[in-house]
């Protein structure tokens, strides 16, 4: 039941008596966050790259997200108090909260916890009813069924149910392809709603062999469009799952699908669903990550909007990109469950006339809870509670992953890495989920299952060379700093234990990395080899325990989480990025 400004103000009031609210926040009214003026006649509603949680969580966000070259100082690529200039955010306000890193450990204490399926749904449920349930589409970018305990355990399944009860209608994917095939096509059977990827195909022998597919004439393994009529307004939804997905993750879990971003196919796509099925409105349902959806926006015509995912990034308005037939809005929603994105379209005589977008973060003290999600949730979890609720340390600082370059959490990660099994140096995935643990916090079994739980976490130890580990490091960086988005697989820096080095992201690849040293100050020699621990290898399986199993050790025998060392790079010829604040260097 979504709650009328009557109840909510009450409910403010008891809050503020019990001293939750800071001054700024109440005086600014936090229910303006969930306020949307009527304005046309259809409703869009996005969430994506929940990462499984179902629950409120602490999610900080960047304090490093640079931009080079055309990008230099254009979302996503600004942060912190860069951000609040550009979106007219006002400091030390809620919004400055959700939007940024700025004082987070405080202003989390007195804003409280983000997200949660039980809130979440409260304040759909209110936005649904604002415009009628018939005017009115839920999308999910994807990245929905994978990063908890209990969707691991449940393989997706828990997930799966929790959105059919959202009354999702659309969604896409990408770590949804990390359970085996025949989990995937099983969940989404059971998904009340439709599944749609243009850009994921059967391959032909496996087509062949008779492997099902969605249609065998294109080979399409999914659904590649759907056409929702909202209102009498026919808006089509084209789905963009991870176009990198063997890549960036094991191919072995979907041998027979192909991937990739396919933008003259989706050309072609949206030209034959203009002329054959009349849609008032074309929409991307994208999980390429934003710097991609942008330059996709600016070569692919006649989409209307794109709602992206991947990246993480929390963009408060859309980004407005020009092409060869007119506009396209590019947005991206986030993650964790932290924001739902509202855009109200006015469309009349065939086409989008105007628009409205608010990018509303869900905070968990400011909604009341589903009862019926909140039943699911507790259903869910029940079996599993001994295991997730397991304190094993206390937090000595903020604890957080998000960035370009090592957070605490990751630290904490390799530094469990390098002495449960007895490494010199160790490496961890630059993965951007992950939730945030605030300073004095216990640090359960659940906070590391957050930060690691997937279907290939088993850890390793081997030989490397010191060329091989500048190698790892280049190929990850042209990563994340190509110049052309096409080559960006999303994902952060790979994260080191052990040694640091430094960085500059203006070179071409080969050239970024140089002066690698061990933490004793001694040059890592290309030549010789080291002992390397780390986990999530992609060709094939480690043989090491789970690294929750590892993790959970090294917290269990310290009791307070404290970190000595982050190993985080020198970072040169970046001066006064828009995208760098408060960086923390080693």
């Amino acid at each position: 039941m979504s709650l009328s400004r009557r109840e909510f103000v009450r409910i403010m009031g008891l809050a503020s008596a019990a001293g939750m609210l800071h001054k700024q926040a109440f005086a600014q009214s936090p229910y303006a966050l969930y306020d949307v003026p009527t304005y046309g006649n259809v409703r869009l509603l996005h969430f994506t790259d929940c990462h499984a949680q179902l629950l409120p969580v602490y999610y900080r966000e960047p304090n490093v997200n640079m931009g080079l070259g055309d990008r230099r100082g254009k979302a996503p690529h600004i942060v912190g108090k860069n951000l609040l200039r550009e979106f007219g955010i006002a400091p030390d306000s809620i919004e400055a909260h959700a939007f940024t890193y700025l004082d987070f450990a405080d202003a989390a204490r007195r804003f409280g916890k983000v997200g949660g399926f039980p809130h979440l749904a409260t304040l759909i449920e209110r936005l649904r009813a604002e415009r009628g349930p018939d005017k009115t589409l839920l999308m999910d970018g994807g990245d929905t069924w994978q990063g908890s305990g209990t969707a691991y355990w449940t393989r997706g399944r828990d997930m799966v149910d929790a959105c059919n009860l959202l009354g999702v209608d659309v969604m896409t994917g990408h770590w949804e392809y990390t359970y085996k095939d025949t989990e995937v096509l099983a969940n989404i059977e059971r998904f009340n709603g439709e599944f749609v990827a243009q850009n994921v195909r059967v391959k032909e022998d496996a087509l062949f062999d008779g492997y099902p597919a969605y249609d065998e004439d294109t080979g399409h393994a999914h659904k590649p469009y759907t056409i929702k009529v909202l209102g009498g307004v026919r808006v089509a939804v084209v789905g963009q799952s991870f176009p990198y997905t063997p890549i960036a993750n094991p191919q072995r879990f979907i041998p027979n699908w192909t991937f990739g971003i396919q933008d003259e196919a989706l050309q072609e796509l949206v030209n034959e669903v203009r002329d054959s099925e009349n849609p008032d409105v074309v929409v991307l349902l994208s999980h390429n990550g934003m710097d991609v959806d942008l330059k996709l926006a600016s070569r692919v015509t006649g989409i209307d909007a794109i709602f992206g995912g991947h990246t993480h990034d929390g963009m408060p308005r859309p980004s407005i990109v020009s092409n060869a037939s007119g506009q396209t809005l590019v947005t991206n929603a986030g993650s964790n469950g932290k924001y739902l994105g509202v855009m109200d379209l006015d469309v009349r005589d065939g086409k989008v006339q105007g628009y409205r977008y608010k990018l509303m973060p869900v905070f968990s003290n400011y909604l009341e809870e589903d009862a019926d999600m909140r039943r699911h949730i507790e259903s869910v979890r029940a079996p599993f509670l001994d295991i997730l609720n397991e304190k094993l340390a206390v937090a000595d600082e903020l604890l957080y992953r998000r960035g370009h370059f090592n957070g605490p959490f990751d630290q904490i990660i390799c530094d469990a890495l390098i002495e449960v099994l007895d490494g010199q140096i160790s490496l961890s995935p630059g993965f951007r989920w992950g939730t945030t643990v605030l300073p004095g916090q216990a640090i359960t079994m659940e906070h590391v299952l957050d930060q690691t739980c997937m279907t290939y976490p088993e850890t390793y130890v081997r030989e490397m060379s010191g060329e091989q580990l500048k190698l790892i490091l280049e190929d990850v960086a042209d990563n994340l700093f190509n110049p052309d988005p096409y080559f960006q697989q999303g994902g952060d820096m790979v994260r080191v234990g052990g040694f640091n080095y430094e960085i500059d992201p203006t070179v071409e690849i080969g050239r970024r990395i140089s002066n690698m040293r061990l933490n004793n100050g001694e040059l890592i020699d290309a030549s010789r080899n080291y002992k390397v621990a780390g986990w999530a290898t992609v060709g094939s399986v480690s043989p090491g325990r789970p690294v929750w199993d590892e993790v959970a050790d090294y917290l269990r025998d310290r009791k307070v989480a404290k970190i000595t060392r982050l190993n985080t790079p020198v970072i040169r010829n970046i001066d006064q990025n828009p995208g760098l604040e408060a960086y923390r260097q080693s």
